[in-house]
């Protein structure tokens, strides 16, 4: 075998690999001496049929497998002879006419390129200093939840007198029949739904045409169907809905008192508001933790300046811009970026996705120096969380997590970091700030020289 770098600028290698044919031969006749005794081919005994007999059967399919692991065994050597540690999966590209290798005529030639993880040392956590957001709900606050929970809670009663019309916010049974061009589509009717006015529940326009309807009366209710409806059938199409209103209830409020704390499976009152606190704290010290976090990122974005993998960059901007242009043509474009080109925004994208690179490898690297590994109860816990979301099919989808190496990889990546954080964060000062529930929870800005 014949190895020879063909170039070597920054972190981008090249190299030509040449494998003679008479190899690539040797590796056939001891795969096929390999399979032999295992035959068992119509009209020889087992395990006598002739080699050349085996090779014009099977010839070409056995020469495959042997390029195909050569391949991989010569890759192999390359990075291992070079010392190189890959920042992805190396580029091959055969060079010359591969059936004539395969019918064993032509050597094996072919091109690596791979790009190398960049050398460089970490900066010491312990040398970080980071201030840590923190804020403590209030009284009121718990009591703000609890009157929302309360809410929540609400029932309805039937509303009484001679003249009962429909409110916004009253709770309307209803039987509805929808046509398009007159003729009722699929999905368009129902009979004793319930639909609370000004809920959002239905489509734009029809909630508010029910205003003021009595009970037991017909109500012809006309919409436009919004044009990213989900039924494409139904996309920016005129309907008419041919609805009778049966019942007409109002709101009542639940008391927040021990009977509301009862009937959602809690002690009492005091030990309900004991839990609501519990959830605004745990929701105030996921943002701390969250404001943390972006706070060490940043400071280790701005410590670290080193050559970064050209593919490897590449890959990253490619997913965010696939992203942007999905969200473009979806019309959710963020405000800030509604007036700026093209070429503003990838130049703006490409920052960021240099900026996740360079974050990714300085976290795997401190993360690789203090032996942060993701263990298999991490990872399992984190596929069974993860296929908990898909409801009946979360059997199936925890089966395809087990199955799909690419897969466990996207759930082990963000545990390893979080892993890598809270490692950092340990070693690092850090400082708790009281601040603003306000402050807390605004959203930060982009770092600056990543957009305006």
């Amino acid at each position: 075998m014949q190895i020879v770098e063909k170039s070597g600028e920054g972190l981008s290698r090249v190299f030509g690999v040449t494998v003679p044919v008479a190899d690539l031969t040797q590796a056939l006749e001891a795969r096929i001496a390999e399979i032999t005794p295992t035959l068992n081919i119509k009209g020889f005994r087992p395990g006598k049929v002739p080699t050349a007999h085996v090779r014009r059967l099977y010839g070409k399919a056995l020469m495959s497998e042997v390029v195909e692991k050569t391949l991989t065994e010569t890759t192999q050597k390359v990075l291992e002879d070079n010392k190189l540690r890959p920042a992805g999966d190396p580029d091959l590209k055969p060079e010359g006419d591969m059936n004539a290798v395969i019918d064993g005529k032509a050597d094996l030639a072919y091109e690596i390129a791979v790009d190398v993880m960049p050398d460089f040392e970490p900066v010491d956590p312990a040398t970080l200093s980071l201030k840590r957001p923190v804020y403590e709900p209030t009284d009121k606050e718990v009591d703000e939840a609890l009157a929302d929970l309360a809410k929540q809670n609400r029932t309805y009663e039937p509303r009484s007198g001679k003249a009962v019309k429909a409110k916004d916010g009253d709770l309307v049974v209803i039987d509805f029949l929808g046509k398009l061009d007159g003729v009722p589509f699929e999905g368009g009717a129902a009979e004793g739904a319930e639909l609370v006015l000004g809920s959002g529940q239905f489509i734009p326009g029809f909630e508010e045409q029910l205003v003021g309807a009595k009970p037991d009366s017909d109500v012809e209710v006309k919409v436009t169907f919004p044009e990213n409806y989900q039924a494409e059938t139904l996309k920016g199409k005129e309907a008419i809905f041919e609805v009778k209103v049966k019942e007409v209830k109002a709101p009542v409020d639940a008391p927040a008192d021990d009977a509301l704390a009862t009937r959602l499976g809690i002690e009492n009152l005091e030990k309900l508001r004991e839990l609501l606190k519990g959830n605004l704290e745990k929701e105030y010290a996921g943002a701390s933790r969250f404001k943390l976090k972006r706070a060490l990122l940043d400071q280790l974005d701005t410590k670290h300046d080193f050559p970064l993998p050209p593919k490897m960059v590449e890959a990253e901007f490619a997913s965010i811009w696939q992203q942007v242009e999905q969200d473009k043509a979806a019309g959710e474009l963020p405000p800030e970026d509604l007036e700026k080109s093209d070429e503003k925004l990838k130049d703006e994208y490409h920052k960021i996705a240099e900026r996740r690179v360079r974050l990714g490898l300085v976290l795997a690297e401190i993360g690789r120096a203090n032996n942060v590994q993701v263990t298999d109860q991490e990872l399992g816990e984190a596929m069974r969380q993860e296929a908990m979301k898909y409801g009946p099919q979360a059997q199936q989808v925890f089966d395809l997590f087990r199955q799909n190496a690419n897969a466990q990889a996207q759930l082990r990546a963000p545990i390893f970091e979080d892993k890598v954080v809270d490692l950092i964060v340990g070693k690092a000062k850090v400082k708790d700030q009281k601040v603003s529930k306000d402050d807390l929870m605004k959203d930060d800005d982009l770092p600056a020289g990543y957009g305006e």
